[in-house]
Parts: C-alpha cells; structure tokens; sequence
C-alpha cells in the first residue's frame, strides 16, 4: 500500500528527550515553555514577528473572523479545503464566491470588485498548494473598498513573495501544522499579523479571554495547545531543510517520469522558497483522471482529489464557478512524503501511462 501521504517522523530519540523535561516540569499545557519555545523558533525561522501557536489551522481561521469582527459576506474561493468555507459559517458569515485563475488556481483578483457589495466585511483566500495568491493586488482592491484580507495559508509554511513570508500579507494569515503537513506539530495551527494589538486581542481568544486568573477580556475559546505538540515542532524544524530539499527532488522526478502523459500542473516555476507540499496533476478530463484514480486504487496506491467537490457545491452555499469547477474535476493529488521513494514514484508513473496508452474500448452503437 502507499498512502498518498505520510507524517514525517524525526528519530524517536530527539523527540524522548523534550518528553524527559515535560516529565520533569509537570507542565503539560496552558502556555507551557515548549509553546513559548516553539513561537520563538518559528518567528526566527519564518523572519517574522508575531505569531501565536493554536490547536490546528481551522480553529486559526475562527480566531482570526472573530479577532477582526467580521460580519455579513466574506469573499472566498471555492477551490480550498472544507475548513476555509466551514469556519466563515461558522462565524455566521456568508461565503461569497469568485472564480480563480486557471494556471494558478488561486481566488482570480480581477473577478473580485464585481463580487463586492456593501455587506461585505473581508477577503478571505487560499494559497492553494502553497502557491500564492496574488497578494499585491489583493491588497489595493482592500484598501479601496475598506475590507479585512485574511489568508488561509494551511499549505504555505515557508513560502515567501518578494523575499517575505507569506505570512506577512493580509491582516491576518493562517497556517495548518497537521501531521500531513510540510511542517507539523501532530496537530496545530498559527495565525500571524504584523499588527502588535491585534495579536494580543488573538491571544485573549485563545485562552478563554483570560486576562489573569480572574479576570476576562472579552469572549475567548480554547485554542491553546500542548508541550506534546510543541516539542514535535521544535523536533522537526532542524530538519525542514531536508525535507524540503526531498519534496523538491520528488516533484521534479514526477515531471520527468510523467513528461509523456497528457496532463499539465499549477504554475508554480515563479514561487521564491516554494514548499513543493503537495503533487497536484490536471487530466485532460474528469473521465481520464477516474480511470488513472480506479487502477492506482485497484493495486493499493493512494491518490486524492484535493479539493473535490467545488465548495460552491456545499448544501449550505451557492456560487457560479465554473473555473474551479473544471479545475476540481480534473485534479489528482499523487502520492508524495519523506518516505517514498524514487522505484515507488516510477511504477505511479508508468501505471498512469498505461492507462493513457490503453484506453477503453469504445462501444460501437
């Protein structure tokens, strides 16, 4: 069997001797030393300046609807995870859809003004895959309606534009640190901003509104997180430069190996610092893409399609999208992690042609 993912698991030695303090301490969660740690590390690795560490990238787009007060429609993208729609309705917002780009498949900022209308609070986006989305132009189209830009950054760790994080763009972005995830903390999430205030307003919704022990600023929640998920951060950011370095070799060896196969990829050649994080393919068509799907499954390999169906498609949204709802029915996402290895990679690929050269046979009516 091979997974369409694995977690990557540092050696278990380097993750026993953060356990021996923890033992130590006693302390297991409630802004413990490993999560102080963690931000600290994070801010330098990331060049940054504020940042909190949350229970995972969804309760992050929560804080960060509540933090800036959001209210009425919000402009989103249709072609992201469950959670970046899910977490506006549950704010008891209305996700307001606009097509994305098709070479890029990030939210397309040229349909947004025409999406606009006066009960829209906030633009909330995807850098889907890691690819970011058009942050420039985002920004100039929020500074003349007066809206919040809020990024859903879940795939995006370690990505930059014009030598920044992307964290550093919108008023406040967001980033999943799941188990599948470049970076991971088992389960965790962050929510950056360059506004100082702003982040001490995220870090009373964190904890409850706690201002003291009895004292509350305000409603919070819990969002904190523990030393447990701390110290597995602190394990793997020494070596997110391996990491990286092996996503990159392995996408590049999916291109060669798959250069005869009628698909195409996301543009992804103009990204500084990208995280190769996942291996989307586009198939010519939907019919195409199921037949690869059938057979990969039928001998034990698993691929997904991220994101599948459209968002728009949700029983409790609507939106005419007809990009991402091309670009959903074609994408494949193909195995990719720490682990696989460069034989794995090449029966996917001659599988895939396979079923390219082996078409089925047409019904003569």
């Amino acid at each position: 069997m091979i997974p369409v993912t694995k977690p990557f698991l540092p050696p278990k030695a380097e993750y026993d001797k953060y356990l021996d303090g923890i033992w130590e301490r006693n302390w297991l969660t409630n802004n413990g030393p490993l999560v102080n740690e963690l931000e600290l590390k994070l801010k330098e690795y990331l060049d940054i300046n504020h940042m909190l560490f949350v229970s995972n990238g969804t309760i992050a787009l929560q804080i960060a609807i509540k933090a800036l007060e959001l209210q009425g429609e919000i402009i989103t993208t249709p072609f992201s995870y469950v959670a970046t729609t899910s977490s506006i309705v549950w704010e008891g917002c209305t996700p307001v859809y606009v097509d994305i780009l098709p070479e890029l498949l990030t939210i397309d900022p040229a349909k947004i003004e025409a999406a606009i209308t006066p009960n829209t609070s906030a633009i909330l986006a995807t850098h889907i895959y890691g690819i970011p989305c058009d942050v420039e132009a985002i920004a100039e189209i929020a500074k003349k309606h007066k809206l919040k830009v809020i990024y859903d950054g879940a795939h995006a760790f370690g990505v930059k534009v014009k030598g920044k994080s992307i964290f550093d763009y919108g008023d406040i972005s967001t980033c999943s640190f799941h188990a599948t995830k470049v970076f991971h903390t088992v389960e965790g999430g962050g929510v950056f901003t360059k506004d100082p205030e702003l982040l001490k307003k995220m870090a009373y919704l964190r904890n409850f509104g706690h201002d003291g022990f009895e004292n509350f600023n305000g409603v919070g929640i819990n969002a904190k997180n523990s030393e447990f998920h701390a110290a597995m951060g602190l394990v793997n950011i020494p070596h997110l430069p391996q990491i990286l370095a092996k996503r990159e070799a392995q996408c590049q060896l999916y291109k060669e190996l798959l250069s005869d196969l009628n698909v195409s990829f996301p543009d992804t050649r103009n990204i500084e610092a990208y995280n190769h994080c996942y291996f989307p393919v586009l198939f010519e068509d939907e019919a195409a893409l199921l037949r690869s799907m059938k057979l990969l499954a039928d001998i034990g390999i698993g691929a997904r399609r991220y994101f599948y169906p459209g968002l728009n498609t949700l029983d409790y949204t609507v939106g005419c999208t007809p990009v991402s709802d091309q670009i959903a029915a074609r994408v494949l996402c193909l195995p990719l992690y720490h682990t696989l290895s460069s034989e794995e990679q090449g029966m996917i690929s001659r599988l895939l042609l396979r079923v390219q050269n082996n078409p089925p046979a047409r019904v003569k009516g």
